[in-house]
């Protein structure tokens, strides 16, 4: 007989407490026929024998045991050592009991009260509740009311066109909306699920998103006489999109410290990127006539964003993510947390070659060259002869 067939007292929270982390969810939803029962184990005659001490330990363990949850003894007619009543099963009848029983009682009691009310108000979120348990059992009254109300509210006002901050209840600012989106957003697909279809969380709620700003730093003083004087612009995708700037060359830059590192480039318009959203920035007309340029992380990522920009915008280039940029800073690398692994079609030859070796791990592990990690000077020698070859390349165009 092993040591671990028969459970003592002491063991019993940890079995309950890996019973509860598994099937509080089920419990909840009384998918979960009760009571509980727990095993002690079952020594034969031959066990106490040959584990006389341990199985004696075992029986004294349980006799001073008390109330809930109900203990149930059994006995046993052994030839040799006679009748013995020895610990059989312990009987938990309802999940209270057991997160009573591991010092979770209050949180489970809170959960299954509002779980049945909104049950109650809408039959259909019985599916779904169950998986946010812990909102259930956690928030304060305050919050968890104000979230019914909200979602009363969205039932009613489906399609509302308000921003967040214009919904007319009490406590709602952005950021207490933003933090429970989500949840809102399953509970309405719950009771609606034709709203699934629709992906953006805005739209799903009938809401005013708000406008996608863009930042741009133009700088070549020429180009100010027509952005009224301003060098440093953050506006929405529309009012960018409506400047009348003639830029030689545009510079997709996803770094804010390295944005903000550029002195003056005849011709020259900064744009500051926003990761995989960096399609909305290869879009303005501004941009048409223009030498484009792209300079992220030389790492998966940046070249997936680099793949997803030349998607939108065929002509731009890459600025500082070639091979020998890379392997020249060396002593500058980090990791890149989760690579992609994804095909990126709209890549270079030059380009495809540092990618795939980005994947294939050809110069260590998850290797990663951040753009701000390279020294300015060197960045800045390159980034100059780029944008002053464009400029002189139009101003000869123009002479013909």
């Amino acid at each position: 007989m092993s040591n671990r067939s028969l459970l003592f007292p002491d063991s019993i929270p940890n079995e309950l407490k890996k019973r509860f982390t598994k099937q509080h969810r089920a419990w909840l939803s009384d998918l979960h026929e009760w009571p509980l029962v727990i095993d002690l184990g079952g020594p034969t005659e031959e066990d106490a024998f040959r584990n006389r001490d341990f199985v004696q330990r075992w029986i004294t363990s349980w006799r001073s045991w008390s109330g809930l949850p109900e203990l149930h003894w059994r006995e046993r007619r052994w030839r040799d050592l006679g009748t013995q009543s020895l610990p059989h099963k312990l009987v938990f009848n309802s999940p209270a009991v057991v997160a009573d029983f591991i010092g979770q009682g209050d949180r489970w009691r809170q959960a299954k009260t509002r779980h049945d009310l909104l049950i109650k108000q809408w039959p259909m979120l019985a599916s779904i509740l169950p998986k946010h348990f812990e909102w259930l059992a956690d928030y304060e009254d305050v919050d968890f009311h104000r979230l019914k109300d909200l979602l009363e509210w969205f039932i009613a006002n489906g399609n509302s066109n308000l921003y967040p901050r214009q919904i007319p209840m009490a406590g709602i600012d952005t950021k207490w909306f933003e933090k429970r989106s989500s949840i809102l957003s399953e509970l309405l697909v719950a009771l609606n699920p034709t709203l699934a279809d629709q992906t953006d969380l805005y739209a799903r709620l009938g809401l005013r998103r708000p406008p996608s700003l863009c930042r741009i730093r133009v700088l070549d003083p020429s180009l100010l006489l027509h952005t009224g004087g301003l060098s440093d612009i953050s506006a929405p995708n529309f009012e960018i999109d409506r400047l009348t700037i003639a830029p030689s060359t545009v510079i997709i830059i996803e770094n804010l410290q390295t944005f903000l590192s550029f002195d003056e480039l005849p011709g020259t318009v900064l744009v500051l990127g926003m990761g995989y959203s960096v399609t909305q920035m290869c879009s303005y007309p501004w941009q048409r006539n223009a030498r484009c340029l792209y300079w992220g992380d030389i790492d998966t990522h940046g070249f997936a964003i680099l793949n997803q920009a030349r998607a939108r915008l065929p002509g731009i280039k890459s600025l500082l993510m070639d091979e020998h940029t890379l392997l020249e800073n060396r002593t500058l690398w980090s990791k890149e947390d989760y690579p992609t692994n994804q095909e990126l079609p709209q890549l270079d030859d030059s380009e495809r070659n540092v990618y795939s070796g980005l994947r294939a791990q050809r110069w260590g592990t998850n290797v990663r060259l951040e753009q701000e990690r390279i020294s300015w000077t060197d960045a800045w020698t390159s980034i100059t002869g780029a944008a002053l070859a464009q400029s002189h390349a139009l101003k000869v165009v123009k002479l013909l």
